[in-house]
């Protein structure tokens, strides 16, 4: 007899070792998340999967799914505060989603939907950052990087090129490109690594592919994200 725990009410089978959300989406139940890919090891970073478990609000992504637990997944408590993990992400980069290439296709803007996340509630900061196209055939927009270290984990532990690591505390915390210049073009990275296919907002796009598809008609223009899922599991779409 399997084990299981209840999430909103639903017994969930897990086998040991796995987390809440290795259960839960192998389960087909949806738990909002920006920084978890089954890929790589459990973050923690975004906290955007924070779950209810007893009145102690953990991440489901590293949070060790186990027998008997009830977990809060969709009450307007937790949602409340995703949507104000989403609304300072928002404002603490430059997401201008109509004008974004990513737009419709971006899981940062389909969580925020889900979430009922429409208007950012902070004060913006507008930093000053840079975009670099010094790659032949990609593009990194650091505006929209949102510091969840997909791109980093996937050079190192899939691509074994180490290209991008986060450097600085806090705010000063940014994205860097391992490199002489500190271009992506004088890196070793290639459009095929995996790194170039894992970004969940449009931080890092391909080059002359801009607008295939056609706004209204990408992938969470049809469906919303907790029906189709994760966006990289359809990278056919977006690259």
């Amino acid at each position: 007899m399997s084990k299981t725990f209840k999430l909103d009410g639903r017994e969930i089978p897990f086998e040991t070792g796995q987390t809440i959300m290795d259960a839960a989406l192998a389960a087909g139940v949806y738990i909002p998340h920006l920084c978890h890919n089954p890929e790589f090891a459990p973050h923690g970073s975004c906290r955007v999967c924070v779950v209810d478990i007893g009145g102690r609000q953990v991440s489901a992504c590293t949070a060790a799914a186990s027998e008997g637990l009830e977990v809060d997944n969709s009450s307007e408590a937790i949602q409340e505060t995703r949507r104000a993990i989403l609304q300072m992400l928002f404002v603490e980069g430059n997401h201008v989603c109509p004008a974004c290439e990513k737009s419709g296709a971006c899981q940062l803007q389909a969580v925020a939907y889900y979430t009922g996340m429409l208007a950012p509630h902070f004060t913006h900061f507008f930093p000053r950052r840079s975009v670099d196209a010094s790659h032949p055939d990609v593009v990194i927009d650091f505006n929209r990087c949102i510091l969840c270290e997909l791109c980093v984990r996937a050079s190192r532990d899939h691509d074994g090129k180490r290209v991008f690591a986060i450097s600085g505390r806090g705010l000063e915390s940014h994205l860097v490109i391992d490199s002489h210049s500190g271009l992506l073009g004088d890196s070793s990275f290639a459009a095929t690594d995996k790194a170039a296919h894992v970004c969940p907002t449009g931080a890092i796009l391909p080059k002359g592919r801009g607008y295939e598809t056609p706004i209204g008609e990408r992938l969470y223009d049809r469906e919303p994200i907790s029906i189709v899922g994760d966006v990289r599991a359809h990278e056919e779409e977006v690259v």
